[in-house]
């Protein structure tokens, strides 16, 4: 069963809280994507996010917790780097990776020894987080979409990604993965304002590793490097799993791929001229035909925007979606993230259009 609502005032909030208390699903706004939550200390109903998804047990979730938090509840260890970000970017799109205490479920760190936090800073999520146990529990919620697809930023996305319209009243069926008997209360709160998923600093290593950027997000390296004092590293081969960082990801259902913006229009031609039905995502290029979608040539307006892009051509019916590749420095890294990520699982694809 669906339950919808189009606003989430205070009594929609206070009806999520009790069904995260029950052991119930709640997907829900934060300023990065909706995420899909359940009760962090409750390893059944987290067990339920990851049927719903399709999402391998292994791969860790983020656990949300309400503003004030008691973080000694939550790890074995705060570290003065730890505290800092906290006070620069609580709440925000920041995760924190540190070490997990041993009373919390391993079921939201993948069976790991650390476990990912953050404070989010939308209204509706910290609204529910403080009705939530009285701001005491925490939430884990990945993205609310199938393992691997177009996170949502909206709750029509959220919706239309597990066919929740189409469910009848007192059932659940035309969701496979979805078990007899789930509930999900989608909370309204608008278009995510970031659009893409926290920045996650893995901290839990540092007298070994020092920082290190498992994911980039809104908040840069740099940024981060300001208020500790040390750039973050790349990713070594014994940092914790975190969410969203497999090498294939985001992606929509339509093949798509990165093309540069000088080629971008002669690439259109030429697979048009092949009989391909092609969609264009573009920052800086002019109109390429009528399946396009223009965004903003900066990366704020651009990381708002992309996954909407793509949900959106999506659904054009296209052959494969062609995005003109971003500029690559620094501030672009997280959306450069994304797409590399969204672009994997069609390596290759261009070729096989254009040998036809």
């Amino acid at each position: 069963m669906s339950v919808v609502n189009t606003v989430a005032d205070a009594a929609a909030i206070a009806a999520g809280a009790r069904v995260l208390e029950a052991g119930g699903l709640v997907a829900f706004p934060t300023e990065t994507v909706y995420g899909l939550g359940a009760d962090a200390e409750n390893p059944a109903a987290v067990a339920r996010i990851y049927d719903a998804k399709g999402r391998p047990n292994d791969h860790p979730v983020i656990v949300h917790v309400a503003p004030g938090a008691d973080l000694d509840y939550w790890v074995t260890e705060i570290p003065d780097a730890a505290r800092q970000l906290v006070a620069a970017f609580w709440p925000g799109p920041l995760t924190l990776i540190l070490k997990r205490a041993s009373h919390i479920p391993d079921a939201v760190s993948g069976g790991q020894d650390t476990v990912g936090i953050r404070c989010p800073s939308h209204p509706v999520a910290i609204a529910l987080l403080t009705a939530f146990k009285g701001g005491k529990g925490g939430v884990a919620a990945p993205s609310a979409n199938k393992f691997g697809n177009v996170s949502p930023t909206t709750a029509q996305h959220v919706r239309d990604e597990f066919h929740l319209d189409d469910v009848e009243e007192g059932s659940i069926t035309g969701e496979p993965a979805c078990s007899a008997g789930l509930h999900v209360t989608v909370l309204e709160g608008g278009a995510s304002q970031v659009g893409i998923e926290s920045t996650i600093v893995d901290l839990s290593r540092l007298a070994t590793h020092g920082p290190v950027l498992l994911r980039p997000g809104h908040i840069t390296a740099q940024q981060i490097a300001n208020v500790i004092g040390q750039l973050p590293a790349a990713p070594d081969q014994a940092a914790p799993r975190a969410s969203g960082t497999l090498e294939s990801h985001y992606a929509p259902r339509t093949p798509v791929t990165m093309v540069a913006h000088a080629a971008l229009a002669d690439t259109v031609a030429q697979l048009q001229a092949k009989g391909a039905r092609v969609a264009v995502i573009g920052h800086a290029c002019g109109e390429l035909g009528n399946n396009m979608r223009l965004l903003p040539a900066e990366p704020v307006g651009y990381a708002y925007g992309i996954y909407a892009a793509l949900r959106e051509m999506d659904l054009v019916q296209a052959d494969v979606i062609l995005v003109e590749t971003p500029p690559q420095d620094d501030a672009w890294l997280g959306v450069n993230d994304r797409l590399r990520r969204s672009v994997f699982g069609s390596t290759g694809i261009l070729a096989r259009f254009l040998s036809q």
